[in-house]
């Protein structure tokens, strides 16, 4: 599995990470649930993959599932493979809007606790656009109590991941993140976080890529989901179908298409990829491997929905 540098944070990490948002059972969110068994086996084959980066959130699940079942594989496997990147997020509690400092002290605490881990590498700052940029940055707020946990040393680097482009960026202009995680906006379909990757690599912000597949359109295809980030897909389902078209003429799956076009770019240091089965683990292993045509790519390049169609115009 190829590395990269993770920006100025000179953590060397592989080009896929998993995602383990789907281990938090947010049945509104994906249509199904994962239960215990299932969860710890798909995070037991993540640690025995070659990707060596696995990502979650203390708030993934109303009781922080994802990390409870991380914890409980961990224990299984006799703890974290020294070559391993584990990153988390800090939350409010669910169902909260209290995102104060002590607040993400608590969330790193209570991270921890379910992991079995005394530190993480990477502690992001997680949905900030959920209090806006001047709280987030205000004295006693989410960025300073971070910063503090860096400078004390509790944690090596800290990132801010996140959706709203309008909250991200200038988030990621203060200079203080040392990572940003991005989602669904730079994938096939959609390129509203170009600017934003732009940015940050230039400063040397190590960028992170989730949801290639922008929530499963890309992967299940889009005659099965109808939806893309979570919300009606509308132009998107159009342009989903006639890359489909196109892939099949190469004999290339869709998904190895929407992967790759988030591995190869440089400026990436990992895509983030949720799983929910050890199955899954394997299969997208295998498409990143996929061999894909450049002809395809610049047939692919010209089915690229407007930027009137993109989440974040």
């Amino acid at each position: 599995m190829n590395t990269r540098v993770l920006g100025r944070t000179g953590l060397r990490v592989t080009e896929l990470c998993f995602g383990t948002s789907p281990l938090a059972n947010f049945r509104f969110l994906y249509g199904y649930e994962v239960d215990d068994d299932r969860a710890v086996a798909t995070v037991r084959a993540a640690l025995d993959s070659p990707v060596r980066f696995l990502d979650t959130s203390n708030g993934y699940g109303e009781h922080g599932e994802s990390e409870l079942r991380i914890g409980a594989a961990l224990r299984k496997a006799g703890g974290l493979p020294a070559d391993y990147v584990l990153a988390t997020k800090v939350d409010p509690r669910f169902g909260s809007t209290d995102f104060g400092g002590a607040r993400v002290r608590e969330s790193y605490r209570e991270s921890l606790e379910r992991l079995g881990l005394d530190r993480v590498p990477l502690l992001h700052l997680h949905d900030p656009e959920r209090i806006g940029y001047e709280a987030s940055v205000a004295p006693g707020g989410p960025v300073e109590a971070l910063q503090e946990l860096k400078d004390s040393g509790l944690v090596d680097f800290i990132g801010v991941a996140g959706g709203s482009l309008s909250v991200l960026r200038p988030l990621v202009e203060t200079g203080v993140f040392d990572v940003v995680l991005t989602h669904n906006r730079y994938t096939l379909l959609d390129r509203s976080a170009e600017e934003l990757i732009a940015a940050a690599h230039d400063l040397g912000i190590g960028v992170l890529n989730a949801a290639p597949y922008g929530g499963g359109m890309l992967a299940k295809g889009p005659a099965a989901s109808g939806r893309y980030a979570y919300r009606e897909a509308g132009d998107a389902q159009a342009a989903a179908l006639l890359m489909q078209q196109a892939c099949e003429r190469h004999g290339v799956p869709l998904a190895a298409a929407a992967l790759q076009f988030s591995l190869r770019d440089p400026r990436i240091a990992s895509t983030v990829v949720g799983v929910s089965t050890p199955e899954r683990i394997e299969q997208t292993i295998a498409l990143a491997a996929h061999p894909i045509p450049e002809e395809l790519w610049a047939e692919l390049a010209e089915l690229t929905p407007p930027r009137s169609a993109w989440i974040d115009v």
